[in-house]
């Protein structure tokens, strides 16, 4: 009898702060989908992911950067297709959680060089168009 009631006693004192805990980590994350502020293209990365060298002109051999830049929380699956005269080279998706302003960097490289046309790079979040730009590979 006074075990049961010990062991009860300790499961209430011991389950009660992991209760807490387990609601505390979840309300940490992010509540609202995540929002673009800003969407950078160029030629380098800065150490946070924002775009160093900004351009629209790039050389066949270049690494093109495209950083999508959010001020706030939030949450998403992030969407980026890379086409040449409308027809998709690259896709690449990343899902993505941040607490606080943050960059999302994407690239797209070919080791034997770009042709030389008129790209687009297309951003969608959860599906649904979020920004463009475009840009050329010039000799």
């Amino acid at each position: 009898m006074e075990a049961d009631i010990i062991y009860e006693l300790l499961r209430r004192v011991l389950l009660v702060p992991i209760l807490l805990a387990v609601a505390l980590v979840g309300a940490c994350g992010p509540s609202e989908p995540l929002r673009i502020a800003r969407l950078q293209l160029g030629k380098s990365l800065n150490p946070d992911n924002s775009v160093g060298t900004h351009s629209t002109r790039f050389k066949p051999d270049d690494t093109v950067y495209v950083s999508l830049l959010s001020d706030d929380p939030g949450y998403g699956t992030v969407t980026v297709r890379w086409l040449l005269n409308g027809q998709v080279v690259s896709e690449a998706k990343r899902d993505v959680s941040y607490t606080r302003a943050a960059a999302t960097e994407f690239h797209l490289q070919n080791s034997g060089g770009f042709p030389h046309g008129s790209y687009r790079v297309e951003i969608l979040i959860n599906g649904q168009p979020a920004g463009n730009r475009e840009f050329r590979v010039e000799p």
